[in-house]
């Protein structure tokens, strides 16, 4: 089944399996499943490696989208999101990607169309699958590490107690920042939602 040309394509990325559930990595998979709890669906898998949510966002009639969690690891998400795009007959410019950032504070927001991977993996790996960097992105801060912790340590451990206690707040923000993007578009998103 194909979707109608204004579908967008929202993709959380964060790394498959329950060991890795609670991660700050895992910040644009916990997005999505905000999404989907919003639109009262339930993540069904998908023959391009990715679970999916398909449904409306916003009042009725709403706007058409595809929730994603590629179900590779986030150094290999590119491979789902080609398939996914590619099955779902989606612009790159529709396509959403959630996902978690180094270079904000935690909690901050900043959305914004195309640019660099910022050393981002997933990211990487998306650019180079789409050949692309067109699409857009919505960015949760997730802060620095502390000290000298590799960075790639730091981003797979847990969310800290501190940060527990806003988590939902933020997480939920997000989603509706993903929300405001798909209804009214970037700029508008952006005014309301860049930290």
């Amino acid at each position: 089944m194909s979707a109608p040309a204004d579908v967008h394509l929202v993709v959380g990325l964060g790394n498959p399996g329950s060991v890795y559930r609670g991660n700050r990595h895992n910040v644009g998979f916990m997005v999505v499943d905000a999404l989907a709890d919003h639109m009262g669906g339930r993540f069904k898998s998908h023959r391009s490696r990715a679970d999916v949510v398909e449904g409306r966002l916003g009042p009725p009639p709403g706007r058409r989208v595809v929730l994603a969690k590629p179900r590779s690891y986030m150094n290999d998400s590119g491979g789902p999101v080609a398939g996914l795009r590619d099955f779902y007959k989606v612009p790159t410019g529709r396509i959403v990607v959630v996902h978690d950032d180094l270079d904000l504070p935690f909690g901050a927001l900043r959305l914004r169309l195309d640019g660099g991977d910022g050393g981002h993996n997933g990211l990487r790996s998306i650019t180079r699958s789409l050949g692309s960097r067109d699409c857009l992105r919505v960015r949760f801060g997730i802060g620095r590490p502390p000290g000298r912790m590799d960075p790639a340590d730091y981003v797979l451990r847990d969310f800290s107690a501190a940060e527990r206690k806003e988590l939902d707040y933020s997480v939920d923000r997000a989603a509706d920042a993903v929300e405001a993007l798909v209804l009214d578009g970037l700029e508008a998103a952006q005014n309301r939602f860049n930290d």
